[in-house]
């Protein structure tokens, strides 16, 4: 409880003075703030270009589509709404609740801690030879990369069905899946569908290019499973500048898991483990810090 105490302590401390400088800024910019710049008032609050530009940057709209109206009402709409509701919980004090300041504190960590695992990997942008190398070592993602049509079944993943998948794994047909999710009672859709060799993990998709005529294969689909069998494919290379592109993507997000693995160790070798979480947190090797 003392940690807590410290933490929301902290937190507050945070807030007070991040409201002070917002509060000095407000009297002292929003006087000599073009018209221009302001889009939006709720209230004493002001919506600036830059408040739109960067719901934009959240929304991963291109800029080519940051002029069309339907789009603009939207974003725009749902930053006045927030803008909005952050007044009554204000007012309403929510921001001096303890819980609510550890979920801000949280939410500052995660932002900063992305921030930084971003820039990181940012400044290690690969080349041309490094982009070039890597297309070719992944060809099923570029010149080789193709587009299975299958039939698929799908249902939700919980505890109740997380037997039905262990019990088969190695079934014979979707038949034979689609009777036996019936008669367990399980919701599903039987569909035909389409995968991109590119979106598959390589040691997966190399089990499905060895496949056998009458292969059903099962993965995970966010909180649904998906039961499926291979009808056909068809080359879907991707080269010149959209293969380039997607490859910078690729490695950038690479390089942040690496940056966050280097962290993870780096966190393991610094933390101090106390109490009963220090045999709970004792690596698997039983060497400790």
């Amino acid at each position: 409880m003392k940690g807590m105490s410290i933490k929301i302590a902290r937190l507050a401390v945070l807030l007070a003075c991040g409201a002070v400088a917002l509060a000095g800024c407000g009297k002292s910019d929003q006087p000599a703030a073009s018209k221009g710049q302001v889009v939006a008032r709720v209230g004493e609050e002001v919506v600036t270009i830059q408040d739109l530009e960067n719901e934009f940057r959240w929304a991963n709209v291109t800029p080519d589509k940051q002029k069309e109206p339907e789009i603009v009402k939207r974003v725009l709409g749902d930053l006045v709404v927030r803008k909005h509701l952050l007044r009554q919980a204000m007012a309403a004090k929510l921001d001096r609740e303890p819980g609510v300041l550890l979920d801000l504190l949280r939410s500052r960590e995660q932002i900063l801690e992305n921030a930084y695992l971003q820039r990181t990997a940012a400044a290690k942008a690969p080349g041309k030879a490094d982009i070039d190398r890597y297309i070719a070592n992944n060809p099923a993602k570029f010149a080789g990369r193709r587009l299975l049509s299958v039939e698929q079944i799908a249902f939700p993943i919980g505890p109740s069905t997380q037997s039905f998948v262990e019990a088969n794994k190695n079934a014979k047909s979707l038949d034979e899946i689609d009777q036996k999710l019936t008669a367990a009672g399980i919701p599903h859709g039987r569909q035909m569908g389409a995968l991109n060799s590119g979106d598959l993990p390589p040691e997966f998709y190399g089990l499905i290019e060895a496949k056998k005529a009458d292969d059903v294969f099962f993965v995970r689909a966010g909180q649904n499973g998906v039961f499926f069998k291979v009808k056909g494919e068809e080359p879907r290379p991707l080269e010149g500048d959209a293969a380039a592109n997607l490859a910078r993507q690729l490695m950038r997000a690479d390089a942040v898991k690496a940056e966050l693995g280097i962290a993870r160790y780096s966190a393991n070798l610094e933390a101090k483990y106390e109490g009963e979480y220090a045999n709970i947190m004792q690596p698997a090797d039983g060497k400790k810090n």
